[in-house]
């Protein structure tokens, strides 16, 4: 007897693409151009953009040149500074959806639940909150920085005043002449501070751990260097070359490690916080005692004069306790606060284990990172068959653009993608392709500068195994996953 709900039952996707930031829009571009369809992109925020759609604090911007924090096959020729703002990335990823033909394809305020791999159809069952949906394939682009990272601090839910992650920012609060406490001395935290100090009656950041920061020596693109960029294609194609090999040099020359290298960065750094901040005592607290590279390494020129503000307070005491009016640190002073703002991060790991993915013979994601997170290339895990992740577990980068990473695995999927289209119904890594590349991953590692540095940092999982950073190359990465090679995969 014929099934009449599911003869009635919506055909199902060829791929179904979750996120739709950098990682996301990419696929969906690649697979357009390869004809592969039916396609849907699901979003769970109001708008695509990602990471630049959520993080709009004040100063949000990139610290990758905008050349190169651009896909290569949607370039931009008018970017405005070296280092593009936050509403500028935005409009390029929309300008790029738009003018690939993405949006109707695009699903907002949709968000991933979960999905079930069903053997006998090899097809995913979907979940989402706004229904449930089939897919041959699903391509993952979430990332691992959308779950806000928060303090635990005791009394945190007790404090009157207003509250908010950077990620989060609650625009409808007015900072003017407002006392202001910054929890966090990281990437946003340095991008955040210098134009609260400019606002605020008294700002007080609350440092944990100093970072090393860099000269961002930004500026202002000049108009004739845009015209350049519009007329002669080859003149931006050199532009983004040169940024790209200026940065991996860094990788080829040992940043992955405590090398010489990072002797002389941490000198060029050192000689960055003595020209900037001439009062011994606050450059000795701004002085980290761990190695340059083993934290992410920061870049700018105003946070460090922000600091010397006369309404800035640098406070370096543990905080021992929140209450109502603000933070108590753990020398028993007070601090009275008006707002609060969390500059803390994201939990890369719970993100991935959040994902409610079944797999075949009923395997959880979960349970097959129970001894920590692992993919074959960052892209492909055993016993999920036709599951792909984007800027998955060891493909972060902490010296060149991740955008360059994305387009080696969206390269990648593409040929499993179209391995699907010749007629197998699924494909699934090898078990044992992906423990040789885990093995290369965790030999890697034993000795790079993020284990030996004298850190601890969000790179680290709770075991103190890096199960985020790509400790090599994008070169080298490119080389390894650039093409799929069936050898290591299963058809079925």
């Amino acid at each position: 007897m014929t099934d009449p709900a599911r003869e009635t039952a919506p055909e199902p996707l060829a791929v179904l693409i979750v996120g739709a930031g950098f990682s996301g829009l990419a696929m969906a571009i690649r697979c357009r151009q390869a004809r592969i369809g039916p396609l849907r992109v699901i979003e769970k925020s109001d708008g695509l953009g990602g990471t630049w759609h959520d993080n709009t604090y004040p100063g949000a911007a990139c610290d990758v040149p905008s050349h190169l924090y651009s896909l290569s096959f949607a370039p931009k020729a008018d970017w405005s500074r070296m280092y593009a703002p936050q509403p500028e990335i935005l409009a390029y990823l929309r300008e790029t959806a738009e003018r690939h033909g993405l949006m109707p394809l695009i699903q907002l305020r949709t968000t991933f639940q979960g999905a079930t791999w069903d053997e006998a159809r090899a097809l995913w069952h979907v979940e989402t909150d706004r229904g449930p949906v089939t897919a041959r394939a699903i391509v993952s682009g979430m990332g691992g920085l959308h779950h806000p990272a928060y303090p635990d601090i005791p009394g945190r839910e007790s404090f009157a005043g207003s509250a908010f992650h950077t990620a989060a920012w609650d625009h409808a609060v007015d900072l003017a002449g407002k006392r202001v406490g910054v929890i966090g001395t990281g990437a946003s935290a340095v991008q955040v501070v210098p134009e609260l100090a400019a606002i605020a009656s008294h700002l007080t950041l609350f440092q944990r751990t100093p970072p090393w920061i860099m000269p961002k020596n930004d500026h202002a693109i000049a108009e004739r260097a845009k015209d350049r960029y519009r007329k002669i294609p080859f003149a931006r194609q050199l532009e983004r070359a040169r940024l790209f090999w200026l940065h991996e040099v860094r990788a080829l020359l040992g940043f992955t490690k405590v090398s010489k290298l990072t002797g002389q960065a941490e000198g060029l750094a050192r000689r960055h916080l003595a020209k900037a901040i001439r009062d011994p005592d606050l450059r000795a607290k701004l002085t980290p005692n761990y190695r340059l590279g083993c934290k992410r390494v920061l870049i700018s020129d105003d946070y460090y004069p922000a600091l010397q503000r006369p309404n800035v307070t640098l406070e370096t005491g543990l905080i021992a306790r929140m209450t109502p009016t603000g933070l108590v640190t753990e020398d028993g002073h007070t601090h009275d606060l008006d707002v609060i703002v969390y500059a803390t991060g994201f939990d890369v790991t719970a993100t991935f284990a959040r994902m409610n993915l079944v797999g075949r013979g009923g395997l959880r994601l979960t349970e097959a990172w129970a001894g920590g997170m692992g993919a074959y290339q960052g892209i492909t895990v055993a016993g999920f068959p036709n599951y792909f992740m984007l800027l998955g577990p060891n493909t972060g980068l902490g010296h060149n653009s991740v955008v360059s990473m994305i387009e080696v695995q969206v390269q990648h999927v593409l040929d499993c993608l179209k391995a699907l289209g010749r007629g197998a119904r699924a494909i699934e890594v090898r078990p044992e392709a992906q423990a040789r590349f885990l093995d290369r991953i965790r030999t890697r590692m034993a000795d790079s500068i993020w284990q030996a540095g004298g850190c601890k940092s969000w790179y680290l999982d709770a075991q103190g195994r890096n199960t985020t950073l790509w400790p090599d190359s994008v070169m080298a990465y490119r080389r390894s996953a650039r093409r799929a090679r069936m050898v290591d995969y299963r058809l079925g």
